[in-house]
C-alpha cells in the first residue's frame, strides 16, 4: 500500500498525519496511509526505509531539515535555495530527492496578511530550517530582515539586543521557532511586548495551540497575529502536488 509520512523526532504536536488522512479520504485513496516516523536520531534513516518499502513521500520536520541532507541523492532547486529540506519525493529509480514547500508556503500565507504595498522590515525568530525557508520568501517578497537567535551566525541579532525601538522599527514579526508549541503552551519568545503597536504583525508558524501566548501578547498590544495553520495546508498540497506526479 502506498505510505507517506512525517520524519521527526518528537510528533505529538503534528496535523500532517490529520491533514493527509483525511486528503486521501477525499479523494478515495482508500489504499494510501500517511504514518508518523519518530526517530531520535537522524542515522537511523536507512533502517527506517529498509523497513518501510511502501514509502512514497516523506515530510520533514524538526530538526531534521538540514541534518537529512546528507541522506539524499538530489535536491530540487526550492531546497537548494533554501538550505533545507521538509519533503522528500521517492523517485521509482530508487532515487530520494529533497524539495522544500515550506518557503512556497510561507510566501502565500504571508503576502495574504500583509496590507498591500507592506514597505516594513522583519525580524526573525530562530536560525533553523524554517527560518531559512522564510528568509527565502522575504527575499522574494523584498521585505528586509534581521535573524534573531540565540547564538546568531553571521550577521544577526540576539534578543538581548532587540531593543523597543528595534521592535518599534520592524513591523512584522515571525516565530520559526518551536517555542510556544503544545503541550509548552504558557511558553513564549522572550520579546518586549509592550513595545508592540497596532501596526505591527505578528507571524507564528506554530498552530498548535491555534492561539499560542507569542500571538495573545501580540493581541494585547493591539497587534495583528496569525498561526501555521494555513502555511501547513499550503505547504501540504504543494507537498502532494510533487508525491503525485
Amino acid at each position: 500500500m502506498p505510505t507517506y509520512g512525517l520524519l521527526g523526532r518528537t510528533l505529538t504536536h503534528s496535523f500532517s498525519q490529520t491533514y493527509f488522512t483525511q486528503k486521501f479520504q477525499s479523494l478515495q485513496l482508500a489504499d494510501h496511509h500517511y504514518e508518523l516516523f519518530e526517530l531520535p536520531f537522524i542515522d537511523e534513516l536507512p533502517a527506517l526505509l529498509e523497513r518501510h518499502p511502501e514509502l512514497r513521500g516523506l515530510n520533514v520536520t524538526i530538526p531534521y531539515k538540514e541534518n537529512v541532507w546528507p541522506y539524499l541523492h538530489d535536491t530540487a532547486p526550492t531546497a537548494a535555495r533554501v538550505g533545507a529540506v521538509n519533503v522528500i519525493e521517492f523517485r521509482p529509480d530508487g532515487r530520494l530527492i529533497g524539495h522544500n514547500t515550506d518557503m512556497i508556503g510561507f510566501r502565500e500565507s504571508v503576502r495574504d496578511f500583509l496590507p498591500r504595498g507592506f514597505e516594513g522590515r522583519a525580524l526573525v525568530l530562530g536560525n533553523g530550517g524554517a527560518a531559512k525557508a522564510v528568509e527565502v520568501a522575504l527575499r522574494d517578497l523584498n521585505i528586509g530582515y534581521w535573524i534573531v537567535s540565540r547564538h546568531p551566525l553571521g550577521a544577526g541579532l540576539t534578543y538581548e539586543e532587540l531593543t523597543p525601538e528595534l521592535l518599534r522599527g520592524h513591523q512584522l514579526i515571525i516565530n520559526t521557532t518551536p517555542v510556544g508549541t503544545y503541550p509548552n503552551v504558557d511558553d513564549c519568545p522572550t520579546l518586549a511586548y509592550e513595545a508592540l503597536t497596532p501596526e505591527h504583525f505578528l507571524y507564528d508558524l506554530v498552530y498548535n495551540p491555534r492561539e499560542t501566548e507569542f500571538m495573545k501578547r501580540g493581541q494585547a498590544q493591539g497587534a495583528a497575529t496569525k498561526n501555521g495553520f494555513e502555511m501547513l495546508c499550503l505547504q501540504a498540497e504543494a507537498a502532494w502536488d510533487i508525491w503525485k506526479k
